[in-house]
């Protein structure tokens, strides 16, 4: 999403995290896809793994809402630290990766994307 949204511009999505944009938003939706169907189409049997019992387009589309919705929540997390972050006037959360808000900004979708998937699949399957 980031690179998606610095190349195409566009207008904010949220005054909470300025440099966000709808391009961005949907760069992230895309990619988020893309890995999906290169993971799912080029892994041996994911469904054995997983211990999923369905058919091949029951899968697909399975994959393709609980993609949607994983990449929702990361995005969301990743609004809920900044605005955090905005709250605690702190800019950067860290000095090892200058210039991008720290190590945080990079995995803060991740701290919201990883339980959110861990509770779908112990529910759902």
């Amino acid at each position: 999403g980031y690179i998606f949204g610095n190349f195409f511009k566009g207008p904010k999505l949220t005054k909470i995290s300025p440099k966000k944009t709808y391009s961005g938003v949907i760069g992230g939706y895309l990619f988020s896809i893309i890995f999906m169907a290169f993971f799912f189409n080029f892994s041996d049997d994911i469904s054995e793994i997983i211990n999923i019992k369905a058919t091949a387009k029951e899968l697909s589309f399975n994959n393709f809402i609980l993609t949607i919705f994983i990449s929702t929540v990361s995005q969301l997390g990743d609004i809920v630290v900044s605005y955090f972050k905005r709250r605690s006037k702190i800019k950067d959360t860290g000095k090892i990766i200058p210039g991008h808000g720290g190590l945080l900004d990079r995995i803060d979708g991740m701290i919201f994307a990883f339980p959110a998937t861990y509770l779908i699949f112990k529910v759902i399957y």
